[in-house]
């Protein structure tokens, strides 16, 4: 259609001339205009909510299966389970009475080892209902054992089998959700591909569990409160079926406490790992050591063993969580494992596991640093970092570090009140010197122009506070648009005076600020219907736009906003005009204009906050770039949506409603109320809430600077783990003891001394 509307145009300009030809241009430009967004409304279908079917639902599984192998894979090289080959660590029915389900729903005793994959596929396949509750004290390899089975079913699967997913149990709370819902959410949250709609169906996810085509495997039972133990078992019997494949990881006395409380998880049989023998712990550590002379290192560790089998070093490495700190510290560094022989120095297990533990850390980043000396990365700051961290996680009971919430860690950004009052310098910072440049370049603004829009910029506070509020009641997900307009209703009565002294000279009447402040709160509702309420976001905005939601927004966007805005148009000519008003065709057509340009700016914003997950990413970095490129993306969408309004109807009632004069208003707009639009969708955001925290704590010094060049580094290092978008560390008792490690005692004063009171005490 544009190259026959250029051809047309052509010959138009050869046979009648520019004139006539400018006008053919015009007319045609805008029928082109309306075939673009007609075309891009009718590109794909819309969103539709239908069942995926049964090719739609097998390709699903099988990208599924390919994600989580690959996620996986990648964490196994990292912490070294197969280099050399994995712990020969046996598994074996639990003794235990009463945590295990009867005989006749587990099948057989189920017998396996960690360093035979093709062993644990056949194990777990030949339980009755494929059900399994894995037992054993702090350190005893309870997550290496369910990496390991997620690694050997994938590999042992055939086309159509079910899907094995590693959740951690961290973030489960079965008094808000149901298993099967908080499956659903946290599988889309770490594998968002998996909601692309048009290549897997609605609720590919859920339709997955139902089936019986993912086998969840729930690490850490043991890391969620007391009470909660014994709520998820019954959670995990009341609401997946009895026979719905599942393995659960938890330390052997919490799970009994839960299983008094709750009871048994329905047909699951249990395994306990055997003592790692001291023979095996040494064989790999010296597999896992460089040949020649530094193999005799351990040959005094291995006679001290064998002429001492209960000493407190052999009793530590029957921990495979303590082999695998052992080779970090020994085997691939330069320090000799003779020193764990000294009997005065470690009389106790509990010493050598906290030598090992506290000596990880600073092991790993001196060999790296000694690897690659240009990064000069500082063992003792980095264990600092890490202590934070460690402790922050502490402090609200979780294990996962998910970027997005570490604005929780500063009481003045967590509560509405306190970050709605951070929010106005950050705002002022923005606007107030920007609000400086057009008075030095229009004569005709007042002095007071500047700190008015200091003024202006205060609606932020009232958004802030009260934006939380009405996000957290149950009728603001069903009408996002009557929560918008509770919301700027809020900001635009906190700022009437600033406005009506834009648009009026001395003193406005009473329906003069009623005009005023209505077409104020009419920008900020369509800030907010673009953004989103000014709201730190429970998941960060990930993946790519998609076209799919134009068909079902754009008509309803125009029709609405055009609709209100001709209406503000006529009632705003109304009080402001002091001359002959406008006729209310001239005051329609320029109305229904610019409210068709918002509406379907408003739809192209939905098409960015709301993108298509097909190629959304699923790690860290990822998900931080992501969310940063919406952030600044919709904030300069936002800031133009906010002031076209306002220049719009200024240029036409004012002006003599050139375009010219259009672009100058605008201009003046943008450096002064377009701004604040800027700032509330900033507001609605992650990356700018995790920016501003991250920056202050780094000022603070308790985080590094370059935070996630800091986390990915720890992450390859083998300090940390990742799990969708959020790191944990690399077992809990290392995250114990590092924010242990980080508490600084408060110094006690000095007791009184009586008989001497000038005495001085020193240090």
């Amino acid at each position: 259609m544009c190259a026959a509307a250029a051809c047309g145009l052509v010959t138009e300009w050869v046979l009648r001339g520019p004139e006539r030809a400018s006008d053919t241009a015009s007319v045609l430009g805008g029928v082109v205009g309306l075939f673009g967004v007609l075309a891009a409304w009718m590109w794909r279908a819309g969103a539709r909510r239908r069942r995926p079917s049964g090719a739609q639902l097998a390709e699903a599984g099988e990208a599924l299966a390919r994600a989580v192998r690959r996620q996986w894979e990648e964490e196994a090289v990292l912490r070294q389970l197969y280099d050399p080959a994995p712990l020969p660590v046996v598994w074996a029915d639990s003794q235990l009475p009463d945590v295990g389900d009867h005989r006749a729903l587990t099948g057989g005793p189920a017998v396996c080892r960690a360093d035979d994959p093709d062993g644990l596929a056949a194990a777990f396949g030949g339980l009755a209902r494929r059900r399994l509750v894995v037992l054993g004290p702090a350190g005893a390899g309870k997550t290496t054992f369910a990496v390991l089975l997620v690694l050997a079913l994938l590999r042992t699967r055939s086309p159509g089998d079910p899907v094995p997913v590693l959740c951690s149990l961290a973030s489960f709370d079965p008094g808000r959700e149901g298993a099967p819902e908080w499956l659903c959410r946290r599988i889309a949250a770490d594998h968002p591909a998996l909601a692309d709609a048009d290549a897997y169906g609605t609720g590919a996810v859920a339709e997955l569990l139902a089936e019986g085509r993912l086998i969840p495997v729930l690490d850490g039972l043991d890391e969620l409160p007391g009470p909660g133990r014994a709520a998820v078992l019954a959670a995990l019997n009341a609401t997946l079926p009895a026979a719905a494949p599942l393995v659960l990881t938890c330390r052997t006395a919490d799970y009994r406490r839960a299983v008094a409380e709750g009871g048994v998880l329905t047909g699951a049989a249990v395994v306990e790992p055997a003592p790692v023998r001291a023979g095996d712990a040494l064989a790999l550590l010296r597999l896992a050591t460089r040949p020649a002379s530094r193999q005799r290192r351990w040959d005094a560790l291995d006679a001290h063993l064998a002429e001492y089998p209960g000493s407190p070093v052999a009793e530590a490495l029957a921990s495979p969580l303590m082999v695998a700190l052992a080779r970090a510290v020994y085997a691939d560094g330069d320090a000799d494992p003779g020193e764990l022989a000294d009997a005065r120095r470690f009389p106790t297990a509990e010493t050598v596991e906290h030598h090992l533990l506290d000596a990880l850390v600073p092991a790993l980043y001196e060999r790296a640093r000694r690897q690659d000396p240009a990064r000069h990365r500082d063992p003792v700051r980095a264990a600092h970092h890490l202590g934070r961290i460690a402790s922050g996680l502490r402090e609200r009971d979780t294990r996962d570090f998910a970027w997005w919430q570490l604005y929780r860690w500063l009481p003045w950004l967590a509560g509405p009140w306190r970050r709605a009052v951070v929010w106005w310098p950050a705002a002022c910072a923005v606007v107030v010197p920007a609000a400086a440049v057009p008075p030095l370049v229009w004569d005709g603004l007042p002095w007071w122009y500047v700190p008015l829009a200091a003024l202006k910029a205060l609606v932020v506070v009232p958004m802030v506070a009260l934006g939380p509020r009405v996000a957290a009641s149950g009728w603001a997900g069903r009408r996002p648009a009557t929560a918008a307009a509770v919301v700027a209703l809020a900001g635009g009565v906190g700022v009437v005076p600033a406005v009506c002294l834009v648009y009026y000279d001395g003193l406005p009447t009473l329906g003069q600020v009623a005009a005023g402040a209505g077409f104020y709160w009419f920008s900020l509702w369509l800030v907010l219907l673009g953004t989103g309420l000014p709201v730190p976001p429970r998941l960060p905005g990930r993946g790519r736009p998609s076209l799919r939601p134009w068909r079902r927004r754009l008509p309803r966007a125009v029709a609405v906003v055009a609709g209100v805005t001709a209406v503000h148009v006529v009632v705003f000519a109304g009080f402001v005009t002091h001359e002959r008003p406008p006729s209310w065709a001239e005051l329609l057509l320029p109305g229904l204009l610019l409210g068709s340009i918002l509406g379907t700016a408003l739809a192209a914003l939905g098409w960015v906050r709301h993108p298509a997950a097909a190629d959304a990413p699923d790690s860290v970095a990822a998900s931080v770039r992501a969310d940063r490129a919406l952030s600044l993306v919709t904030g300069a969408a936002c800031a133009v949506v906010f002031l076209l309004p306002d220049a719009g109807v200024r240029a036409w009632i004012w002006f003599s409603g050139t375009w010219a004069d259009v672009l100058a208003l605008t201009a003046v707009g943008l450096l002064d109320g377009g701004l604040v639009g800027l700032v509330l969708s900033l507001a609605a955001h992650a990356w700018p809430h995790y920016t501003l925290a991250r920056l202050v704590l780094a000022a603070r010094g308790e985080l590094p600077w370059r935070l996630q060049a800091f986390l990915a580094d720890a992450h390859r290092l083998g300090v940390l783990r990742q799990v969708g978008a959020v790191y944990q560390f690399r077992h809990a008792r290392l995250q114990d003891r590092l924010a242990d490690a980080a508490r600084v005692p408060r110094p006690r004063p000095p007791a009184p001394t009586p008989t001497r009171p000038d005495s001085r005490t020193v240090g």
